[in-house]
């Protein structure tokens, strides 16, 4: 094929101002697609630093092996129809997204599921990114060598004319980054936003080929599937597989995936599609069968039940419960998404007189002073742990925010045990943040019901306690600690069930406090379930057992968690799969 002159067969690009704007939002595109992949995985397999790690490493293979072949495609044959041809088809594949993406998810998830034993998330993430954004980011890839070729007119300006384009691909790549992030993901949703930057992709290679009157009907072709795809998509439906006339709000905030449903017995809002319910109102006032209901047995535990902090406030479920069984509690919320604190109020019934306050966790009990009988630490939300919320600096904040003998509990939703797990480090950390400094202090699990939950209780030391252990230069506060200076635990703590010692007390407690009887009678349940911790690392010597700031490997611990209750749930399928093949495997689901 003979080269094709530019300026005269392609009067678009004379001024190359066009070239320009194809490489800013070319630019625009890759981040945006990078954006919406996060949000697109996220309902199915976390949004946690191993999902960003798959997706940002499959992005820089597609665009690595586009600007490969993209560079010699342009030196073999400069033509600037077939790269905008190539825009063209990644323009409509990412309009496709929307339609199409959470299926070809589903589907890879479920063929993996019941055939791969260990890296699930990993290996189930990184296929489904392979089949869904590397190929339209392949194409854009192209972009940035093909316009080099096209806007160099000699060597003397070389230089700059890439200088020129790499800027406008790097401009166009911050807006794509903090477009879809600031504006458009919260307002109109992740499948509403792949089709807006689709479509200025689109429009871009429409210029151009309308322009030069060339490849009208590919044009048209183009234009029909995105507009098929625009009307089929829906604007959600991440948990597409749900009731829908449950369903009474569906949307995105900055975190996250939201959704409410609402139930004959309760109303629930998740954050996460396929793993659970993040927060729950029930209807007929009571306990809510959930690990909220467990929960409770931290003001009971404390020694005095007045006040109250709930990091991670959500829809204020565990503030409700407090509020309707210790009414004269003052209770305090910190929730991240204001979109969560606005849907308490819509849909939620959250107490009016409990300010909550739009901060992260840690950041704000960082900069508060006030000191409360019990805080509870819900955060967690499956595999996405955040490190910074998992850390024995972190619980050591805790602690010193608590009065004397307060109570500090911690959701962790994931019930995991065993050498390497999440709960083992987990609950080194916060032994030893509550049981190092004074040599005293307590801490118990209970595990909930029929849930993958397990609700962990530290309790601060008594002033007595921290008068009698104090170090005879009279120091009992932890606040100056190193790691390399935490004491060892030597207050015995035995495996032994706290019940027996405690289910009397832990119900009369609870009692006196509430003057309800079913609350009482469920705390004794709760006292028979607990089982007291011993910080691991002191037996086996493993500081690494520990999670700190500097090394807190919350998503590979969480990771293998996942690993763990797909194996229990996933086994029976995959034994019937080696015994049947598929066909069984298929009529057993039916």
């Amino acid at each position: 094929m003979a080269k094709v002159d530019v300026q005269s067969e392609r009067p678009i690009l004379k001024s190359k101002l066009f070239l320009y704007v194809t490489e800013f939002f070319s630019g625009m595109g890759v981040m945006a697609a990078e954006l919406g992949a996060s949000r697109l995985l996220a309902p199915y397999f976390s949004s946690s630093q191993i999902v960003w790690t798959i997706i940002i490493g499959t992005i820089m293979i597609a665009l690595a092996l586009g600007a490969l072949f993209g560079g010699r495609w342009a030196d073999k044959d400069p033509n600037p129809d077939r790269l905008y041809l190539r825009i063209l088809i990644a323009a409509v594949w990412i309009a496709l997204i929307p339609l199409v993406g959470k299926y070809v998810i589903i589907l890879v998830s479920g063929l993996l599921i019941v055939t791969v034993s260990t890296n699930f998330l990993i290996i189930a993430a990184f296929i489904s990114c392979m089949i869904i954004f590397v190929p339209p980011l392949f194409l854009l890839g192209t972009v940035t060598p093909g316009l080099n070729k096209f806007a160099t007119d000699s060597l003397e300006n070389n230089a700059s004319v890439v200088g020129r384009l790499s800027a406008c691909n790097t401009v166009g790549s911050i807006l794509g980054t903090f477009l879809p992030t600031f504006v458009t993901i919260p307002a109109v949703g992740t499948f509403v936003t792949f089709l807006i930057f689709s479509g200025l992709l689109l429009a871009l290679a429409l210029a151009y080929f309308i322009a030069s009157r060339i490849r009208i009907v590919v044009c048209v072709v183009s234009a029909v599937v995105f507009v098929v795809s625009a009307v089929l998509s829906p604007m959600t439906g991440f948990a597409f597989w749900e009731n829908r006339s449950a369903i009474a709000y569906e949307g995105e905030s900055i975190y996250n995936y939201l959704q409410v449903k609402n139930l004959s017995d309760r109303t629930i809002l998740s954050t996460n599609v396929l793993f659970g319910v993040q927060s729950v109102t029930m209807k007929n006032q009571g306990l809510t069968g959930m690990y909220y209901d467990t929960a409770l047995a931290a003001p009971a535990l404390a020694d005095h039940a007045r006040s109250a902090l709930i990091l991670g406030m959500g829809t204020g479920t565990y503030a409700r419960q407090l509020k309707r069984y210790y009414p004269n509690m003052k209770v305090t919320g910190v929730e991240i998404d204001q979109k969560i604190t606005d849907l308490a109020a819509e849909y939620f019934d959250e107490p009016a007189d409990i300010p909550v306050s739009t901060y992260d966790g840690r950041a704000w009990l960082s900069a508060a002073t006030d000191t409360y009988d019990v805080i509870m630490v819900d955060a967690y939300q499956d595999i996405t742990i955040p490190f910074q919320m998992s850390s024995d600096e972190f619980f050591s904040m805790v602690r010193r925010h608590l009065n004397p003998g307060g109570v500090m509990v911690v959701n962790m939703n994931m019930i995991s045990d065993g050498a390497g797990s999440i709960n083992e480090s987990l609950q080194a950390t916060i032994a030893n943040a509550f049981n190092g400094a004074c040599r005293v202090g307590t801490t118990y699990t209970a595990d909930v019901p029929g849930t993958t939950n397990r609700e962990l209780f530290a309790k601060a030391p008594t002033a007595a306690e921290r008068q009698q252990f104090a170090t005879q230069d009279g120091a009992c506060d932890d606040s100056q600690r190193s790691i390399g200076q935490i004491a060892t635990i030597s207050k015995p703590v035995t495996s032994t069930m706290y019940a027996d010692v405690q289910a009397d007390a832990l119900r009369d407690s609870t009692l006196r406090r509430t003057g309800n009887e079913e609350l009482a009678q469920y705390m004794e349940d709760v006292a028979e379930r607990m089982t007291a911790v011993r910080d691991p690392s002191n037996d086996t010597g493993d500081r690494r057992l520990i999670l700190t700031d500097d090394r807190a490997p919350v998503e590979v611990l969480g990771m293998k968690a996942i690993d763990q209750l797909i194996a229990q749930e996933a086994g029976p399928y995959r034994e019937l799969l080696k015994r049947e093949g598929i066909g069984g495997l298929l009529k057993s689901v039916q």
